[in-house]
């Protein structure tokens, strides 16, 4: 149990620090600024990952923990519980966002920008979740993202796509950061592409391995 504990804390955290971020960037009129959002999800997600690396893997990201399994890294079975663990944690970030900050008329939602066609904002989540993977499947430890390295790296590329691409999409990369903010705004006209989008970029990712690795990268399964 220890595990999906992890994944809920985990998942907590970075949805509560980095919606957070965008919840008073909102009310208090920009005071955080958008390179502060972009930085303090790309630092949250690098503290939980050496809080939590360890432990559970620190997915924090159901498409993540389905790239994992397409790997071979990760057993199928768990995807359910890992994605219930971190969606129970996101969403109790949110319902603690929603109280504390009612004024709040987003809660750091989803959305693409206006006039943005939301088949654009697909494949731009696509391509964002697609470079995450990428980074993550090179990084870890079987199907944990452990240590200096995957924290700097996994953080990093966060805080960059989440820097250029925030105001097109709000770089969701994450079909649970995306359903937990929805829950409570009641918006979910795009929500579809927030969850396909990055399951199927991170199972490309997973494939383009071979392409750069030995034939073996992605067949060694792992128990979690």
């Amino acid at each position: 149990m220890k595990k999906y504990y992890a994944e809920a804390i985990g998942t907590f955290a970075m949805i509560f620090c980095g919606t957070g971020a965008m919840v008073i960037n909102e009310i208090t009129n920009g005071s955080i600024s958008h390179v502060g959002v972009a930085t303090v999800w790309g630092l949250i997600v690098m503290a939980m990952i050496y809080a939590f690396g360890d432990i559970s893997g620190a997915h924090f990201n159901p498409a993540v923990s389905i790239g994992f399994a397409f790997a071979k890294k990760f057993k199928w079975k768990e995807v359910p519980k890992y994605a219930f663990a971190q969606l129970i944690g996101a969403t109790l970030a949110s319902a603690i966002l929603y109280y504390l900050f009612p004024e709040s008329q987003f809660l750091g939602e989803t959305t693409p920008i206006e006039k943005f066609p939301a088949y654009k904002a697909a494949i731009l989540e696509f391509l964002l979740t697609f470079f995450l993977m990428v980074v993550i499947i090179n990084v870890s430890t079987g199907s944990k993202e452990i240590g200096t390295m995957a924290a700097i790296a996994v953080g990093g590329i966060i805080l960059l796509e989440a820097m250029f691409a925030g105001p097109i999409t709000k770089a969701s990369m994450n079909p649970i950061r995306s359903i937990a903010p929805a829950l409570f705004t009641g918006n979910f006209k795009h929500l579809w592409l927030y969850i396909l989008a990055p399951i199927i970029g991170a199972i490309a990712a997973v494939s383009s391995c071979k392409l750069v690795k030995d034939d073996a990268c992605c067949d060694a399964e792992e128990d979690c």
